[in-house]
């Protein structure tokens, strides 16, 4: 900055203030401003306004806090008929609710659902599109939750699912993931039919996205009921699209995929076990007992134990280790290419096994004396053969 321009700032604060001070006055200078014209009566002011509370408010959680009280005007925006003021007001809201939960709250309480939920069924592809991230950012509040439950709002979001935009879908699913954990809801998620369009969903995006891991979080809540896993087994490839998902996805996704799949066998192990052998899921089981979260470790070994000819433990003579229920699977799987896949994968898994076995005696071996250590029986068992 120049000379003068240094000279006109000084010249104007207050003797004494340093450049922070004078920051800190012309931020709160221009956030008295936009509340005046949002307050206004003229529409072109208040659109002017709401974009520049958008701009502010974008990464700011200061901002957030600052235009609270705009909330009111912003909302009585959106039953305006002109859609630049509409479209202004709901991208403003969305920046105010982000990580705020009083903002929420604030904009439940004026009445945004309304509008916002009229929004999901307009012809305006960018409405909807606004409208759908609104009520994602929205039902991320427990507060919330119950009052969005209560709108009806199910059956469109799984509308949004089938047939919005990407972003639109993708935020939709989230949606009703967040909602879905609110007491009684998935029995009126159920009733929205949304397994269908989450599985085409699911079978669209990337294993290791957000929205998948979102997708199979729904699912695995779904599988509780009867009704889901009816629709999980009757629609086409959606136990194979669970099975991917535990294969390659992120390990939050493969937890989830694991947990439906796991739920489903444990309702009913008759009526569920050959549909899900059937979709190869053996190797990424075997994976997920060396690799997966502590979690996904536990759920797949329960998983191959109800998966194998009967889940009762055997004999002395046979003992139900984890290596004697995989083979028992491998020997019943009919095709060549996913038994001989299993196969690698157990012999990855004992080689797995056995290093880190091995790994742990070494670090023993550091602070035992000899007379401490014993080899445990798995790895000298292993390492006789």
């Amino acid at each position: 900055m120049d000379s003068e321009g240094e000279n006109t700032v000084h010249l104007n604060s207050p003797v004494g203030a340093t450049d922070a001070d004078v920051r800190r006055t012309a931020s709160s200078s221009a956030v008295q401003q936009t509340l005046f014209l949002i307050h206004s009566d003229d529409p072109t002011l208040k659109v002017q306004a709401a974009k520049e509370i958008r701009r502010l408010t974008k990464t700011s959680q200061r901002y957030r806090r600052h235009f609270s009280n705009a909330v009111k005007p912003l909302v009585d925006m959106l039953r305006s008929a002109s859609f630049e003021s509409k479209e202004a007001a709901l991208l403003a809201l969305l920046n105010l609710a982000v990580k705020d939960e009083g903002n929420k709250i604030n904009i439940i309480d004026a009445g945004a659902l309304e509008p916002i939920i009229s929004f999901l069924q307009s012809e305006n592809a960018t409405l909807q599109d606004h409208a759908t991230a609104s009520l994602l950012t929205l039902s991320a509040s427990p507060a919330t939750k119950p009052i969005i439950s209560a709108s009806g709002v199910f059956p469109l979001l799984v509308e949004i699912i089938r047939h919005g935009s990407s972003q639109a879908k993708a935020d939709a699913v989230m949606a009703l993931s967040n909602l879905s954990t609110y007491q009684d809801n998935l029995l009126l998620i159920l009733r929205a039919q949304p397994i269908p369009s989450t599985v085409s969903l699911l079978k669209s995006c990337k294993k290791s996205s957000k929205t998948t891991e979102r997708c199979t979080a729904l699912i695995e809540s779904l599988m509780c009921y009867e009704e889901g896993r009816n629709s999980l087994i009757s629609e086409d490839g959606g136990v194979l699209a669970v099975v991917e998902v535990l294969e390659s996805g992120s390990a939050q996704s493969r937890e989830h995929a694991v947990g439906a799949l796991l739920t489903m066998c444990q309702s009913d192990r008759s009526k569920y076990r050959e549909p899900i052998l059937r979709e190869g899921v053996i190797p990424g089981l075997l994976e997920l007992t060396v690799q997966g979260t502590a979690k996904s470790r536990t759920k797949a070994q329960t998983l191959l134990r109800l998966l194998r000819d009967t889940p009762y433990p055997r004999s002395e003579l046979e003992p139900d280790t984890l290596e004697n229920i995989v083979s028992n699977l491998i020997s019943q799987i009919d095709c060549e290419e996913q038994s001989g896949k299993a196969k690698e994968m157990l012999a990855e898994m004992v080689q797995v096994s056995m290093e880190q076995s091995l790994r742990h005696l070494q670090q023993r071996a550091l602070v035992c004396t000899p007379a401490d250590l014993s080899v445990p029986s798995c790895v000298s068992k292993i390492t006789s053969k």
